[in-house]
């Protein structure tokens, strides 16, 4: 007899519990390999309208989402998300916060954050040509969660992947 197919919301449940251990763990982790998204002891100051507690909330939701369908105009769990939808969406039940709704409104939001001061809970924004093209939710050690693209699913990458380290990338701080 073979095993039975688990169900979408036990795996689900089962990704999130993964996630809250592993950004659990990751606080008892050696430095990243890769300098550009250390998180360095002594970070210069960028002002936040998150709390530290809103800013893992929010870091916890975006992860708790990994493998929603991706929707175009999307913005919630069980209809799907867009990028944006996908932040929307998560600022609003994480912390309390409304954040815009188009990648382009996204770009200004908040305050520029250099790479040496990134923290879990701040946005990344990709450009292509000159205008914001796509966005995430960065929640630690390199990795940043996003909706990427019709027929995939919201997930979790590294912004030092042969892909996207070679986006041209800004930091924001809500």
């Amino acid at each position: 007899m073979g095993l039975a197919k688990p169900e979408p919301a036990m795996l689900r449940i089962c990704t999130v519990l993964g996630m809250a251990c592993l950004l659990m763990l990751t606080g008892c982790s050696s430095t990243p390999s890769n300098p550009r998204y250390a998180e360095p002891a002594a970070k210069p100051f960028v002002p936040a309208r998150l709390s530290r507690d809103q800013a893992n909330d929010v870091t916890i939701h975006a992860v708790g989402l990994v493998g929603t369908p991706y929707r175009h105009g999307g913005n919630t769990p069980e209809g799907g998300f867009d990028c944006s939808g996908l932040i929307r969406y998560v600022y609003k039940t994480g912390a309390g916060v409304m954040a815009p709704r188009t990648v382009s409104m996204l770009a200004d939001w908040g305050q520029a954050v250099p790479a040496e001061a990134l923290q879990t809970g701040d946005l990344v924004v990709f450009t292509l040509g000159g205008s914001a093209s796509h966005a995430g939710i960065y929640v630690g050690e390199g990795r940043f969660v996003h909706a990427p693209s019709t027929g995939g699913e919201v997930r979790l990458d590294q912004l030092a992947s042969r892909y996207w380290s070679r986006q041209q990338v800004a930091f924001r701080r809500p």
